[in-house]
């Protein structure tokens, strides 16, 4: 089954450094984090994260770096990851307005495609992280559609979106076989005018077809992600537990 992992975005707002943070996610049992926004080497000390990593037998996932970043700053996201071992990274987000039209979503692809070559130059897999956005109606059908045919760039799926876009997530992860190396674990409450963020089990996802199908599809890891938990200590310790806790295949 793959490992766990939580994206770091899930608790920005607690009131600890990063090596703290670190700490905990190795006390409740993960596997491994997912670096995002200003948790990440980018910030802070990447030697000494590296270590604190090993310490607590922690391993990164492919972090989430801003396209910007990626093609104007590369070297810098080099040298703050290479402590870290990482061979892959996440885009993760694009404009509502990049895929609005068949022809804004083929200059997509064709920038993400671009930025895989080069990134592949450093031995780098390239993935990008949906929302619901992706998914808007062209006149042939789903722009998330289109997007997929247009590109090879890898997907990390979001599990939580892709329902909330009127997806099947779990039939979409078979689809993706072979395209999937990280799997984003997000539950929503879709009971409400707005899709709201729900803590795992608690919402629509079906998280444990979910998990099965990641691991049909070959994905290496689970991350853990919540947008906007109430309290983001007790959100990452259910996480983690109801991770360690899922029935088995």
């Amino acid at each position: 089954m793959p490992k766990t992992a939580i994206n770091l975005y899930s608790v920005r707002d607690l009131d600890n450094s990063l090596s703290e943070v670190l700490e905990r996610v190795a006390d409740v049992g993960y596997d491994g984090v997912q670096f995002a926004g200003e948790y990440s080497p980018l910030y802070d000390d990447p030697d000494a994260l590296a270590e604190t990593l090993d310490a607590r037998r922690l391993e990164a996932t492919p972090p989430h770096v801003d396209i910007e970043t990626l093609e104007n700053d590369r070297d810098a996201v080099r040298e703050a990851y290479a402590p870290l071992g990482i061979d892959g990274v996440v885009v993760p987000w694009l404009d509502p307005e990049r895929f609005e039209s068949a022809t804004a979503v083929d200059e997509t692809a064709a920038r993400l495609d671009a930025l895989a070559a080069d990134l592949a130059e450093d031995g780098w897999e390239l993935f990008y992280h949906n929302h619901d956005h992706e998914y808007a109606d062209l006149d042939e059908g789903a722009a998330f559609e289109r997007f997929l045919e247009s590109t090879d760039v890898g997907l990390e799926l979001d599990v939580g979106w892709a329902l909330a876009a009127g997806d099947d997530p779990a039939e979409r992860l078979r689809k993706l076989e072979g395209r999937v190396r990280t799997v984003h674990l997000k539950d929503m409450d879709l009971g409400g005018t707005e899709p709201a963020f729900a803590e795992l089990g608690e919402g629509d996802v079906d998280v444990q077809a979910c998990v099965e199908a990641a691991a049909d599809a070959g994905a290496e890891w689970l991350v853990y992600e919540h947008d906007d938990p109430d309290d983001p200590a007790a959100s990452l310790a259910h996480g983690a537990a109801f991770l360690r806790d899922r029935p088995s295949q």
